[in-house]
């Protein structure tokens, strides 16, 4: 077995000294099945945090549909192919009207950047409002408007930033629709900025469920308002769905639809092809028509034929496993755990999230953020054989998104290994 350290320096030096990893002390995973990982010494962890792996890792249902449509053809998608047209049926026929027709890509950050574009073609205008932090890709554009974490392009003078509502810390004594109208302004002073100064506003940009954001408890009407300000100004919605979407709050198949707002423009990626690199952007068949008829867009490996496969086979496993209804009723049951865990443990200031895609907000004894203890737990859980991360504006929400198919007794695991690292804290 090769040494982990060597593999590590290996890794430096031929990708980077500085490229990203996980842990104070890596992992070296070599297998994976269902909500389970293994390392290379054979030891196995509970993955409560990868949604790429979908509906599991190494899911047979889709392996073999992805093996067998590799065995019989794979190119591009100028050729007529059943399975892609089929594919893309099923998909958007999961949306409510006008949101009909999908063009693929093979990452979020393509899915996104063509969002952008389709969204400039159509209004005719280049602003773009983003939340004040925010991660959507990792083009020159989309890293330009990132502002979750540091990077090398300057923020561009045609966006703008707002900040998302976090009732926890922002409600001060005011309802949701006080709370929503004091955020909507922000979202009114950002396209005033954007028209005055002759950008003109092209989209809203987000993610509905502010997973990037830490999670907040959805503030009732504020979505609604932001959107409605966007669109008076002649701009359009841009939903990005790849970590609440394919079901995961166990309420929706889709994250905007418990907000109530119907997008303009739905980005996907990550879990759609459960590892395999597909993703897509969806939008009406007249807005996508118009843009392909304006600019010829074509991408080699977006939806090819075992894209496609994979994608129908992510659907047919959603759907036969019922595991949007088991996102559900697990979640419920890890959020009943958790905050029993919050009334146990002081550090836990909250808990949040809805579904499989849940999380704690850890504090200090003042209540302020407690990002230094939010890391120090995260490798304690990974010690104890249970991987997630960290999310939010203070860098002090445990984040925990496992694959779809967890289930109550890997709750269990999770809630009694959480119980024990905090009491350790």
């Amino acid at each position: 077995m090769i040494d982990d350290s060597i593999l590590l320096k290996r890794r430096f030096d031929v990708l980077g000294r500085n490229t990203a990893l996980f842990y104070d002390e890596p992992v070296h995973l070599v297998r994976g099945e269902g909500v389970w990982v293994e390392d290379a010494a054979g030891r196995r962890y509970l993955d409560t945090y990868n949604n790429v792996p979908h509906v599991g890792h190494c899911h047979p249902h889709v392996t073999d549909a992805i093996a067998r449509q590799s065995a019989t053809l794979n190119l591009h998608t100028r050729y007529l192919h059943e399975t892609v047209i089929e594919y893309a049926e099923r998909l958007t026929a999961t949306f409510a009207k006008p949101l009909d027709t999908a063009m693929f890509t093979c990452s979020g950050t393509e899915a996104n950047e063509l969002a952008l574009r389709m969204a400039r073609f159509a209004t005719g205008n280049s602003g773009i409002i983003v939340s004040d932090f925010s991660y959507h890709g990792n083009s020159a554009t989309l890293a330009a408007l990132t502002t979750a974490f540091p990077v090398v392009e300057q923020f561009p003078s045609w966006a703008r930033t707002v900040v998302v509502p976090d009732p926890t810390r922002d409600r001060h004594g005011a309802s949701d629709r006080q709370l929503a109208d004091r955020f909507a302004a922000h979202v009114a002073d950002a396209v005033r900025s954007l028209t005055s100064e002759g950008y003109g506003v092209a989209a809203i940009l987000i993610d509905t469920f502010f997973a990037n954001e830490g999670l907040p408890d959805p503030v009732d009407g504020f979505v609604t308002k932001a959107v409605d300000i966007v669109r008076q100004a002649g701009g359009l919605f841009i939903c990005d769905e790849v970590q609440a979407g394919f079901a995961r709050t166990g309420d929706a198949m889709w994250g905007h639809q418990l907000s109530g707002v119907i997008p303009d423009i739905v980005t996907l990626g990550k879990p759609m092809g459960n590892g395999y690199p597909l993703a897509g952007a969806v939008s009406s068949n007249d807005l996508m028509s118009r843009f392909q008829s304006a600019s010829t867009y074509f991408n080699t490996f977006g939806g090819n034929p075992v894209a496609a496969a994979a994608g129908m086979a992510v659907l047919d496993v959603l759907e036969h496993q019922q595991l949007r209804e088991n996102a559900r009723e697990v979640g419920q049951y890890v959020r009943t755990g958790l905050n029993r865990l919050r009334d146990k443990h002081s550090v836990i200031g909250g808990v949040r999230g809805r579904g499989l895609f849940f999380g704690i907000e850890l504090i200090d004894d003042t209540g302020a953020p407690a990002p230094d203890v939010t890391k120090r737990l995260v490798n304690m859980m990974r010690d104890r054989g249970v991987l997630l991360s960290r999310i939010g504006r203070y860098d002090n929400v445990l984040k925990m998104r496992p694959p779809m198919v967890f289930d109550i007794t890997n709750a269990d695991l999770l809630l009694s290994v959480l119980d024990d690292a905090l009491s350790a804290l």
